[in-house]
């Protein structure tokens, strides 16, 4: 597992690319997979930010806390755009951010954070970008795996 700011060292272009299809909503929306036991994955809209060399999250009380509280693996997809159909996957395993490095994260999040939800960074284990234009299929993918 890798920090953010580890996986941008080791492949920038893949991780400046990734930032900008991650900033492309204008609200850092993505889709993330949380996984518990035996149970099927599950699939949430949620609200993500790269920042200070990681990658951010903060979590209501749900069944999505409960999976990363009790099992920690993730995976997370950006939006389709039509317009712009570049694409981006990481998946990894979430580590709980408390005390004040919660609350900095807090302060400046772009919505009001109440003392309930829970912070979380995401480790990388792989991100994959998947490149194309409008009308090109399939994507030309690039992959970075921690640690290869």
């Amino acid at each position: 597992m890798a920090t953010w700011g580890e996986f941008a060292e080791q492949a920038p272009k893949l991780a400046e690319k990734a930032v900008e299809i991650l900033a492309r909503t204008g609200t850092e929306e993505v889709l993330l997979a949380t996984v518990r036991d035996s149970e099927p994955p599950r699939i949430h809209p949620v609200t993500i930010q790269v920042r200070d060399g990681g990658l951010f999250i903060f979590i209501h009380p749900s069944s999505k806390l409960t999976d990363l509280e009790t099992d920690g693996r993730y995976a997370l997809h950006t939006y389709m755009d039509p317009a712009r159909p570049d694409e981006f996957a990481v998946r990894g395993r979430a580590r709980p951010v408390e005390g004040d490095r919660r609350n900095q994260l807090a302060a400046s999040w772009p919505w009001t954070v109440r003392d309930d939800v829970r912070a979380f960074e995401l480790l990388v284990d792989e991100a994959v970008l998947g490149e194309r234009g409008a009308d090109e299929w399939p994507p030309r993918y690039s992959t970075w795996v921690a640690g290869a």
